[in-house]
């Protein structure tokens, strides 16, 4: 079974296709992340988790729900991350996560995938055609790494040092709690109240009132929002005015063409 998580798109396209090398089932985790659904998920093939990474690793709304879910039937276990180019810790993480469940981590694979964060300037987004070479540089992986799983031999991935760990496992949390605010996302004329951000919001942070969404103070800036809205009616503070918000589906056409 593969097992995901997205907000904007890529993460989901790499385990639907995944998925489909594999002849396997796809689940999208967040109606059961929004809902703190455990009920227990089994496979009698290894599960495939798909997550994201923030802040050099998975997002930690994400890593307490695993930890607390309950997997039955294979006790083998895959990663596979998508990054703006820097997977960190997320693998050491994920390894230790799941021996503590008594499973068999069978390594991770890293896909570098187009960047979404359109809310910094300090990560600048990615022209057309690197968003493109992109795209195709995963599509590329793709083979290989089924191959790899469905043959059950180990995923492997850049050896991360100790020093990677030492710094992030203190910094993450830091940083998720006072750099991540809410406050200065906010709705145009353009937004038409559907209700759409509030549905994707993986931590029910965005509520609707008078048709209109209201940011709560919790938030991962995973971009669902923004990246997602129908109407271009979300922005952030001043510095999204000049950008255009990613999500996966504006490529779509570039995963379907062939490659060289």
């Amino acid at each position: 079974m593969v097992l995901y998580f997205s907000a904007t798109g890529n993460t989901e396209y790499i385990a639907q296709e995944i998925a489909r090398r594999l002849e396997d089932d796809c689940l999208n985790l967040l109606d059961r992340v929004r809902q703190n659904d455990h009920s227990e998920l089994h496979s009698d093939k290894p599960f495939v988790i798909c997550a994201p990474v923030y802040v050099c690793e998975m997002p930690r709304f994400l890593s307490k729900y695993l930890r607390e879910q309950q997997f039955s039937g294979s006790r083998d276990v895959y990663f596979i991350f998508t990054s703006g180019g820097y997977c960190g810790i997320s693998g050491p993480l994920a390894k230790s996560m799941f021996r503590k469940k008594g499973m068999n981590y069978l390594g991770h694979a890293e896909f570098k995938m187009p960047r979404n964060y359109v809310i910094s300037d300090s990560y600048p987004m990615l022209s057309p055609e690197e968003v493109t070479e992109r795209i195709h540089e995963a599509r590329r992986m793709l083979d290989p790494v089924a191959d790899d799983i469905r043959a059950g031999r180990r995923l492997k991935a850049r050896h991360v040092y100790f020093f990677e760990k030492v710094i992030t496992v203190p910094f993450n949390p830091i940083w998720c709690r006072y750099k991540m605010p809410a406050r200065d996302f906010y709705t145009t004329e353009a937004c038409v109240g559907c209700g759409k951000c509030a549905r994707l919001c993986p931590l029910n942070n965005i509520t609707m009132k008078d048709k209109k969404p209201v940011w709560g103070d919790r938030c991962t800036h995973c971009m669902a929002c923004i990246g997602n809205c129908p109407t271009r009616g979300i922005e952030y503070g001043t510095i999204t005015l000049s950008k255009q918000p990613y999500r996966f589906g504006q490529y779509r056409r570039v995963a379907e063409e062939p490659l060289d």
